[in-house]
């Protein structure tokens, strides 16, 4: 039942506008900094990270799609990431 309704949360997030969401980021920020003992403080820093964690999935997704769109071709024999090093005397 609870996975039932966090994916039903998860589905109406997912149509939200990112650019109105983000419109509110300032707002939430400020509520949740001050803070306080109530309900709408703890509302507050959970809008708060609904806020961000959706400009972070569209962070990550923009990023995989830009990678696929433009591989970067790999060299055979050379590990990623790394630099070959070799030794001078």
């Amino acid at each position: 039942m609870i996975e039932k309704a966090v994916n039903q949360l998860a589905e109406k997030i997912l149509n939200l506008d990112e650019a109105s969401l983000t419109a509110l980021w300032e707002k939430y920020k400020d509520r949740m900094e001050r803070f306080e003992v109530s309900r709408d403080w703890e509302r507050s820093v959970i809008v708060f990270f609904i806020i961000n964690a959706v400009r972070a999935k569209n962070h990550i997704f923009n990023e995989q799609v830009a990678a696929r769109q433009h591989p970067t071709p790999d060299t055979p024999g050379r590990r990623r990431g790394k630099p070959e090093l070799i030794r001078v005397k």
